[in-house]
């Protein structure tokens, strides 16, 4: 069955009644007319009115045989986005359903977003968690994206591209994942046109041709394969029927050969009655033709993620051309082209069960894990992962067949058992044999994973996993991880701090005053600022500072004799500077990843052969490391000794005359001398001004820099690290 383009309300009615006669047309002629009221005047790109957009889209729903609701929505889908339309609206006139679908497939159109990959990607993540909530969504979605891909030639030829590759990464592998061939293959074609037009032509022109030349052969192969399925008693609905162009181009693309190679450019499809004669006519066929050696797949045994089911058989035809055979039953094939939506009016609005669940489980993996995924494109780079995947077939030591993407290893495997066997995993055998844990599953190994309460997950697994599921969950425990350590390193710092002020430690630890310090901060618990010091966000001589307001005077005083004595301090070798537990004769250096100065929260690693590297507590650099506590070592700065240090601070201003000798003067009047200097400008008329400064402690640096963005035209003054 083909989609055909609805142009009037009555046609839609029609078309549903024809599969749906009870429909409540009065709610579908309500929704057609609010949307021509709400779009009134609007016109698309093509010169047509908006409405014919929604009216279409509407029919491709209908085709799939959806529910009222789901099509009323469908004429309702952009008036909230793109009409003075509201939700509230939408539920009084409507009800919740059908104002929650639009709400799902409405894009996000108030939020500012920094480019259009983030705008993606953020209204990719709404859809995808409006589809774990209710399915019809997406089918709205594709809907809309069918019709605006049949359309797209009026758009600009970057738009074009733009909305293509999209479509492509995307909603083309989404409509496969849902089993809806026929859109999906639809999709796939109209982007070939607008990503390789060249290409396109070539393949429409050359495979129009080759079917004409072999039509006839096609009918005697038809002809002879009807006749023996009369002969054995076997019902059978046979049809010749051509590949679309995208999957001829693959195939091209991905064994680097001509059009003229390409050999199963048309299939031949044989609907029976029952599973039982799909092996019949399978074998009949094989006793007519001989089959090509690793070209049977029996998707009826094991159906793909999408619920596909179909046998595949390549033969050797008559003269010797190769020919494929798929057989498969009238529901299955009724399930293979429109995928789940072929049978949803048979269940309650919005439910997933029974097989569907396979499909959809994904989905609930990604609400399980977004938050943890907060990074949009994060979020939007593991969608495509697994909608992009093909599939191995593996079986647990009970028998159960567990779906994998190719390329996957025992630890993916491990995570899609259960999170607690992935991060104890320790090895696995596959058929009864040990292999490495980056071994790549085949379909048909046996699989039993080994475990250890002491093993941990290792970052190196994420160089080899393949499935999101683990990325996600081996990334979430490394987090947790972080946060604990962080955790005990505060403590650790501000109980040194503690004791330096004569503090009580567990005492102040505990005390309200610390509470409200926290809250001030806006944060809700002690924990979150013991962790924030940990990481190096903020220094323990700060807090103490706060838990002893005198001390804030002092601070004062300290700051200001050191621009009185300024002039007397001399440059020193900044390793001097540092004192750590255990003795002072030690070969040590201020690492260059984080250019540590006195004031920063600062901790030592032993290296190996290189003496001792002082990093700041918050450095990346010290927190990749192993984390062998044996290693660390505690450090803080010698107040007793005066020095000077490097810092590279990056000014971004407005490109204005002066501006430059106006922020050296800022910086010559708090008593720092500038040793470097870089300037460059940018298209926007702004420019970037990059200075190593020399400067005593943190106290100093903030002063300066709240002084260079006091300078008129400065935007922000921040300090570099790793320079």
């Amino acid at each position: 069955m083909l989609m055909t383009s609805i142009t009037q309300i009555d046609e839609l009615i029609q078309q549903v009644q024809a599969y749906h006669p009870e429909a409540d047309v009065e709610m579908l002629r309500r929704a057609y007319d609010y949307s021509a009221h709400a779009h009134e005047g609007q016109m698309r790109q093509s010169g047509e009115p908006y409405l014919q957009h929604p009216l279409a889209v509407a029919g491709i729903l209908a085709f799939l045989k959806l529910d009222v609701p789901a099509i009323v929505a469908g004429l309702l889908h952009d008036t909230v986005e793109d009409t003075l339309a509201t939700h509230a609206e939408l539920e009084a006139q409507f009800g919740k359903d059908v104002a929650r679908l639009v709400d799902g497939v409405t894009k996000i159109g108030q939020i500012p977003f920094k480019s259009h990959a983030e705008k993606q990607a953020e209204n990719f993540r709404k859809m995808v968690l409006s589809m774990a909530d209710d399915i019809r969504v997406v089918f709205i979605k594709l809907a809309d994206r069918l019709h605006n891909m049949e359309t797209l030639e009026h758009l600009s030829e970057s738009k074009q591209k733009q909305i293509a590759q999209e479509t492509l990464e995307i909603y083309a592998p989404l409509a496969n994942r849902l089993g809806i061939s026929s859109i999906k293959q639809k999709l796939e074609d109209l982007c070939l046109q607008y990503l390789k037009p060249d290409s396109y032509a070539m393949l429409k022109l050359r495979v129009a041709k080759r079917d004409e030349e072999r039509q006839e052969f096609l009918e005697m192969l038809v002809d002879m394969a009807r006749e023996a399925l009369a002969k054995a008693s076997l019902h059978g609905d046979i049809q010749g029927r051509p590949k679309h162009l995208y999957s001829i181009y693959q195939k091209m693309e991905r064994q680097s050969i001509t059009f003229e190679e390409v050999y199963d450019l048309s299939a031949v499809r044989i609907i029976t009655d029952s599973k039982m004669n799909c092996y019949a006519i399978l074998g009949l066929i094989h006793s007519l033709w001989p089959p090509v050696p690793g070209r049977f797949k029996d998707y009826v045994a094991t159906p793909r993620a999408n619920l596909y089911q179909s046998l595949h058989t390549t033969v050797v035809g008559p003269q010797g051309e190769y020919v494929e055979f798929q057989i498969r039953t009238e529901e299955m094939h009724r399930i293979n082209e429109y995928g789940v939506a072929s049978h949803w009016r048979y269940k309650e609005p919005g439910a997933v069960t029974g097989k569907d669940e396979k499909v959809f489980s994904w989905l609930r993996q990604f609400v399980e894990w977004h938050k943890d995924l907060s990074d949009n494109r994060q979020f939007m780079d593991s969608v495509k992962l697994d909608l992009f995947h093909d599939v191995v077939f593996v079986f647990t030591p009970l028998g159960e067949v567990k779906e994998m993407p190719v390329g996957s290893t025992p630890i993916d495997f491990a995570y899609a058992i259960h999170t607690e066997i992935g991060d104890h995993c320790v090895g696995a055998k596959i058929n009864g044999k040990l292999v490495p844990l980056r071994h790549k599953l085949s379909s048909g190994d046996m699989l039993e994973i080994l475990t250890s309460s002491s093993q941990v997950p290792h970052k190196g697994w994420l160089k080899f996993v393949r499935t999101s599921r683990a990325k996600a969950k081996i990334r979430h425990w490394f987090k947790i991880e972080e946060q604990k350590r962080a955790l005990d390193i505060g403590r650790r710092l501000l109980e040194r701090e503690f004791r330096r002020h004569s503090l009580p430690t567990a005492q102040t630890l505990k005390s309200e005053r610390l509470l409200e310090i926290a809250k001030d901060r806006g944060l809700d618990v002690v924990e979150e600022l013991i962790r924030l010091v940990g990481y190096g966000r903020l220094s323990a001589s700060q807090v103490t500072n706060q838990l002893e307001p005198d001390s804030e005077v002092i601070q004062r005083k300290e700051s200001s004799g050191v621009v009185a004595a300024r002039e007397k301090v001399v440059p020193a070798h900044p390793e001097k500077s540092v004192k750590v537990k255990g003795g002072n004769d030690v070969l040590m250096q201020l690492s260059k990843c984080c250019n540590p100065v006195p004031g920063d929260p600062i901790m030592g690693y032993i290296t190996r052969g290189r003496g001792l590297s002082i990093h700041t507590v918050g450095c990346p650099n010290l927190r990749a490391l192993d984390w062998d506590h044996n290693r660390l070592v505690e450090a803080d700065w010698d107040s007793g000794i005066a020095g000077t240090h490097s810092v590279k601070v990056s000014v971004l201003t407005l490109d204005r005359t002066g501006v430059l000798a106006d922020i050296s003067s800022a910086i010559s009047d708090c008593q720092a001398n500038i040793t470097r200097a870089e300037i460059s400008t940018r298209e926007d008329r702004k420019a970037v001004l990059d200075f190593v400064i020399e400067i005593t402690n943190t106290l100093h640096l903030e002063r300066m820099i709240k002084g260079i963005e006091q300078v008129e035209g400065v935007v922000n003054a921040r300090r570099v690290r790793g320079w």
